[in-house]
């Protein structure tokens, strides 16, 4: 039976609406993620080195994603904080705030550091050699300093290709590049010759091609560009050679990896920051 004339036009117009609406966007599949974070230079300073805009074109660039501030501690506190927590130097702090390492633990999912050159032992000194504790923000933390089995969790990376490669990384990792690697004592342009060099063969390896997400990204520019910031995604999960020109912040990557997770939020800036939704296939 043929629908009235009163109510094909209804389902006419249901049909145009729907087709209005834009598809959601698929979930990401990544299971794991690894965050590295360089240092100190400018979109344009980084997007200059062929290594980095090679890497860019092989993942997905975020072409207006910005840190947010000076110097570079309060970044590396914001992007497992959700806030910078009053940290405005690179002087040592103890924080008695909620972060993402909790969120994690609580449920039921892992997380490590892998700090070049760290001397271990929950060391909580300024610095030792090309090591620097205000790159590492977990152990800022006043709930990770006074527990042995959660500092635990800050290594060097002597087995982080290793881990890789035999699907032993946690849910989330942290890899700090010593002063030296993340370009903070050197340059970007050395920066990119190690990354090449370290993570070159590895980006290969079954577990980037399968499920783990790896974001670089720089805590911060050089005062240069309004503290724009390269930040490219590479994984399975990723559409290789996608560029997004949305607003992100560390707050973003934050916001991403509580919502893959199902971890919630902490209730501070990435209580409303918008998740990086449109690089992925």
């Amino acid at each position: 039976m043929r629908p009235s004339p009163k109510t094909a036009l209804l389902l006419s117009s249901v049909a145009a609406l729907c087709a209005a609406v834009p598809a959601r966007a698929a979930a990401p599949a990544f299971k794991k993620v690894v965050l590295m974070i360089f240092e100190n230079s400018s979109y344009d300073e980084a997007m200059a080195q062929q290594v980095l805009s090679q890497f860019a074109q092989s993942g997905a660039l975020l072409t207006n994603y910005h840190a947010v501030g000076h110097p570079s501690q309060p970044n590396y506190v914001a992007l497992i904080a959700g806030s910078r927590s009053g940290v405005s130097s690179d002087r040592p702090v103890t924080l008695d705030v909620p972060h993402l390492g909790d969120l994690l633990e609580q449920h039921g999912k892992t997380w490590r550091v892998y700090a070049q050159a760290y001397p271990g032992n929950c060391y909580l000194g300024a610095q030792s050699g090309t090591y620097a504790r205000k790159h590492v923000p977990f152990l800022s933390m006043k709930d990770v300093q006074s527990d042995p089995t959660r500092c635990a969790n800050v290594v060097d990376d002597s087995n982080f290709a290793s881990d890789l490669q035999s699907g032993n990384l946690p849910d989330f990792s942290l890899f700090i590049p010593d002063l030296n690697n993340d370009g903070h004592d050197t340059s970007v342009s050395y920066a990119a010759n190690w990354f090449s060099s370290y993570f070159g063969p590895l980006l290969s390896a079954p577990a980037f091609s399968k499920d783990t997400l790896l974001i670089l990204t720089f805590d911060e520019d050089d005062h240069s560009e309004g503290n724009q910031v390269y930040t490219v995604l590479y994984g399975a999960s990723v559409a290789p050679g996608a560029t997004s020109s949305a607003a992100y912040t560390h707050y973003s990557v934050l916001r991403t990896i509580e919502n893959q997770f199902g971890l919630g939020t902490l209730g501070q800036n990435d209580d409303s920051a918008a998740p990086i939704s449109d690089v992925w296939q």
